[in-house]
């Protein structure tokens, strides 16, 4: 066997089902770009399975960050709540619209810190009857991006209900929990990125479904649906004679990857099944294994266990970087959570606010493989090589 069939990559596509078929009846037709029938149904397909009204395709999960803070209203000058543990896209997106991001802590699930929120929004704002006013800068607070860190959920229903108090516009960044879902509580049986009254999805390589790149908006609201489909086709009044009476975007998705996402959809409830398998085999192995756990999901949730979290105590004899080196000699990837990002060179302006969980966590985070198509002689294999922990 090869060196490369011996690798073991962090997180992979798998094509399993009609993807060469549909993608082939693209070419054929010659419908291959931001047209065509797949777009539509994709979109369709993807408001079924979620249980949202509406959903606009869109080229990114990035670009559906940014179309769904402007149509939510968030302006230059405006300040927009964001986890400092994420992968750094949502916070990007609210510099793209000339907001500022203001960080809160994580919980132990990685998440948002809800309680640090609510502590932010009543002790360090005011709020004149319809806007929230951060104390210290005096800008308006307009939003707040939960994001549902490795398909684990949010712990959404108090920090919709501080939205509700405070008028502030609840985006979800969905864009690793395709599959996951509410079990308790107000929001029984609905889908993580459809609580919110916009929803952001992404479908980029490493998802539990692709479409090579590509994302997805998420909402139930007709006008902001209608907004964002405009904002994303180039905000185009006139069709023959090319008016434009806003800045639009290029952000349209292709039929070639909407023909993908189809055809991964089809597979979605096989490969969350897949995901949440290999999480429960990985956990029997690792609790043997002293100073280790993996993050589970929240009580109140079901995860798509997109990414796999292990923890590393100090009764583990290596430090999460000489975890990392050793898994990578033997042909393991394996990957560090995000730096924080109130440490990040573009954002060391920022508020943040009493962040100290995240700061801890990251020093102990790895994770490891998760690939649907994941065996579990590669299951045995990564916890073998952390077992032996020389």
């Amino acid at each position: 066997m090869s060196e490369k069939q011996n690798f073991i990559p962090l997180s992979v596509p798998s094509f399993q089902g009609n993807e060469l078929k549909y993608v082939t009846e693209c070419i054929k037709t010659e419908w291959v770009s931001t047209a065509g029938a797949y777009v539509e149904k994709f979109e369709k397909e993807i408001a079924d399975y979620t249980g949202s009204k509406y959903a606009i395709a869109c080229a990114n999960g990035t670009s559906a960050l940014h179309v769904s803070l402007l149509v939510a209203g968030v302006m230059s000058g405006m300040e927009v709540i964001v986890p400092t543990l994420t992968f750094i896209a949502p916070v990007n997106t609210v510099n793209y619209v000339g907001a500022r991001p203001i960080f809160m802590d994580c919980d132990d699930f990685l998440n948002i810190n809800v309680d640090k929120t609510i502590d932010f929004c009543e002790k360090e704002c005011r709020f004149d009857g319809k806007n929230l006013i951060n104390k210290s800068s005096s800008a308006v607070v307009k939003a707040i991006i939960p994001v549902h860190i490795f398909g684990h959920p949010v712990d959404i229903e108090p920090l919709m209900e501080l939205a509700a108090r405070f008028n502030l516009t609840v985006i979800e960044d969905a864009t690793e929990s395709l599959g996951s879902y509410y079990k308790t509580g107000k929001y029984k049986g609905r889908k993580a990125g459809t609580i919110g009254e916009l929803g952001c999805l992404s479908f980029n390589g490493n998802k539990i479904i692709t479409t090579g790149g590509g994302g997805m908006i998420l909402t139930s609201d007709e006008k902001l649906a209608q907004k964002a489909k405009y904002l994303t086709t180039q905000a185009k009044d006139d069709d023959v004679y090319y008016v434009h009476n806003e800045v639009g975007y290029n952000y349209r998705m292709t039929n070639i990857q909407a023909a993908l996402g189809v055809a991964q959809l089809e597979q979605l409830p096989k490969y969350v099944e897949i995901k949440r398998k290999n999480y429960l085999v990985y956990k029997e192995k690792i609790s043997e294994i002293p100073g280790l756990d993996l993050i589970d999901e929240p009580a109140y949730s079901f995860s798509n266990y997109w990414m796999y979290s292990l923890l590393i105590g100090e009764e583990y004899r290596l430090s999460r970087d000489e975890l990392l080196k050793k898994l990578s000699k033997a042909g393991i990837q394996s990957r560090p959570v995000w730096k924080l990002n109130h440490e990040q060179k573009p954002y060391v302006y920022a508020l943040a606010h009493k962040i100290e969980k995240a700061e801890k966590l990251y020093q102990r985070i790895l994770s490891i493989p998760c690939s649907v198509s994941l065996s579990s002689q590669d299951v045995s294999r990564v916890c073998k090589t952390i077992h032996d922990n020389k």
